[in-house]
């Protein structure tokens, strides 16, 4: 038996099919290296296949058959959420049209198990503390739409087949679990930072005028390698049987504002990062902060890496790349 990682040489994925890999599991890699490197994947069988074309479906069905696959984790999407209001019918052909051919794939092969890369974008703006996985969902752009019909796909193929899943909700996710598999997209605050401070330039923070205690942004910051062991967990508890629930969040339960993470960029690198402070974006809610009960209380996973050990290893991959910042 073997796991298909869709996905697997990306920031997350790389580090899920490391975690299989030192467990013994058999891995088959999916990616089309659009935004990742073949190298991050190790010595696991890796196919190059964009899975939204039209070609993919019976692509993946043979592999899947060929590799004896019994279960798939679905990392790949397109996942930019200006860059889905710009373009929102390509983001529903690539999310949408890709989880159908995913499932279409598994059906036809016989694979009843999947766990799916969610998103905490599914919520929108809650105006809550602390976000638990059954308050009302109104996701507030096209990436976060496509995330929870991608959910709903899910629960439908369960109704109609012998379909069993689970669909983790991320928060923040940041840090690296090893050196060479760092976040490659500058996308996600640290990193941004960090390429700020290689150009010689100052940070950038998006509004300070927020009801949060120092006027910026707060978010649920939790470490790659502990979302990667969660996936770990939920496919142990999808090969033992149905799961209690279906959807879980991946957090801390715990935030950290945008000042805060800035600041400790700046102890743990010994850098200067007074930020430069700009308009608000549109959309970005003050909070969003995860309630980890759920999946602490069903699967037994709690995520226990703090902020500075997420900046810490976040930049030792970064230092170890060729981005590296000279001091």
């Amino acid at each position: 038996m073997s796991v298909m990682v869709i996905g697997g040489a990306g920031y997350i994925g790389a580090h899920v099919v490391r975690l299989l890999q030192q467990a013994g599991e058999e891995v088959v890699v999916v990616d089309d290296l659009s935004t990742s490197v073949a190298g991050r994947v190790g010595d696991s069988p890796l196919v190059v296949l964009d899975v939204a074309t039209p070609e993919a479906s019976r692509a993946l069905e043979r592999e899947m058959r060929e590799r004896d696959v019994d279960a798939v984790i679905h990392f790949a999407a397109r996942k930019q959420v200006g860059e889905s209001v710009a373009r929102p019918l390509w983001y529903y052909e690539q999310n949408v049209g890709g989880m159908g051919n995913v499932l279409a794939a598994m059906q036809a092969a016989g694979v009843s198990r999947m766990i799916f890369s969610s998103s905490a974008a599914v919520y929108g703006i809650p105006d809550v503390d602390l976000v638990e996985e059954d308050i009302p969902k109104n996701p507030i752009n096209p990436y976060g739409r496509t995330k929870l019909i991608g959910e709903w796909m899910l629960e439908d193929c369960a109704r109609a087949w012998d379909l069993r899943f689970v669909a983790l909700r991320y928060f923040n996710v940041a840090g690296s679990g090893w050196d060479d598999l760092g976040d490659p997209a500058v996308m996600n605050l640290i990193p941004m930072v960090l390429e700020r401070l290689a150009r010689g330039e100052a940070p950038r923070v998006f509004g300070d005028d927020y009801p949060t205690p120092d006027g910026t942004c707060i978010r649920d910051y939790v470490h790659v390698r502990d979302l990667a062991e969660a996936h770990v967990a939920a496919l142990e508890a999808l090969r033992a049987g149905p799961t209690p629930h279906a959807v879980y969040n991946v957090g801390t339960g715990t935030g950290a504002s945008v000042a805060e993470v800035i600041a400790t960029i700046g102890e743990v690198t010994g850098l200067e990062v007074t930020p430069v402070v700009e308009a608000r974006r549109p959309g970005d809610p003050p909070r969003l902060v995860a309630s980890p009960a759920r999946i602490a209380d069903d699967l037994g996973f709690r995520s226990t890496t703090g902020l500075r050990e997420i900046v810490a290893t976040a930049w030792s991959a970064w230092q170890a790349g060729p981005r590296r910042v000279e001091r």
